[in-house]
């Protein structure tokens, strides 16, 4: 099976090139700048004609949320229309396409665990971009799997688990927020996932999976939660670790608002891919070991 995953660079492109390492069945072909540029139409046709996939994972984002809120059109540009045509061109060469969005595209007022049906209510640009790239998915491709995501961290690129673990060996103490709530998700298990929707696809076909689905960690954590996991390990490992101080929001003002829960429920995917993220302690046990040692 050969998948062509844009955004070569990132975290999830990364960790899929790693999964076909290990399994001669799978090749993985990532493409990303400057041959696939979402900001360019024509190169995103070329790039994936050449490509010659079974499958297409668009996984290339915007994701600076901050920096989003000052780069409105842009963001749009590659999270919105980027997606749409990525998602058009798998349509035009008959190929499955397979879409990651984000917990952001809710507004976190809800108390408990939201599903795919719950609406959506995105409060920062970064959210509204991948949810209007959702639907701009939705509406160009006939088949397409959107799967909604939380929290990536991995031992590639940036993320919250690295910042922590770089932070650490200058400091003694950090302030992490305490009240908002999500699913720590490693970009490994991502990956791991998307292997089993790629599979369910070639075996049923795209047109008995099409939808909208949740795959995370399982389990909920707050940031707070989460880095004082990521210093146990760390320590454990003879890494560096810190003392968390917990903070609430209001003492950590952002540019853009962040879901105050954007937990997400991932039975549907379970039960649809025969696949369940493991506790996102454990994932985070595996990343850190790795990170440090």
């Amino acid at each position: 099976m050969r998948i062509a995953v844009t955004g070569k660079s990132g975290q999830v492109a990364k960790s899929l090139q790693r999964l076909a390492a290990t399994d001669p069945e799978l090749e993985v072909v990532l493409v990303g700048r400057p041959e696939l540029d979402l900001l360019d139409p024509d190169s995103i046709g070329d790039s994936l004609r050449k490509t010659k996939p079974d499958i297409i994972v668009s996984a290339a984002a915007y994701t600076a949320v901050d920096q989003a809120e000052d780069e409105r059109d842009l963001a749009y540009a590659i999270n919105a229309v980027g997606a749409e045509i990525v998602a058009r061109e798998a349509e035009r060469i008959g190929v499955p396409v397979i879409h990651l969005s984000t917990d952001y595209v809710f507004d976190g007022s809800k108390n408990g665990f939201y599903v795919e049906a719950d609406a959506t209510a995105p409060q920062s640009v970064y959210g509204s971009t991948k949810l209007e790239g959702e639907k701009l998915v939705a509406s160009s491709h006939s088949s397409p799997v959107i799967i909604r995501t939380a929290w990536v961290y991995s031992p590639y690129g940036k993320n919250f688990v690295k910042t922590m673990l770089e932070l650490a060996r200058t400091r003694d103490e950090l302030n992490v927020v305490c009240d908002q709530w999500g699913c720590p998700t490693s970009a490994l298990e991502i990956a791991r996932a998307l292997y089993a929707v790629a599979i369910k696809i070639r075996d049923l076909g795209a047109e008995r999976v099409t939808g909208t689905y949740h795959f995370a960690g399982a389990g909920e954590a707050s940031w707070q939660s989460f880095a004082e996991h990521v210093f146990q390990c760390s320590g454990r490992e003879g890494g560096p670790r810190a003392k968390v101080n917990a903070i609430d929001s209001s003492q950590f003002p952002t540019k853009a608002m962040r879901p105050q829960n954007s937990r997400l429920d991932c039975v549907k995917f379970t039960m649809t891919f025969q696949y369940e993220a493991p506790d996102w302690r454990q994932s985070v046990d595996d990343v850190v070991r790795e990170i440090v040692v």
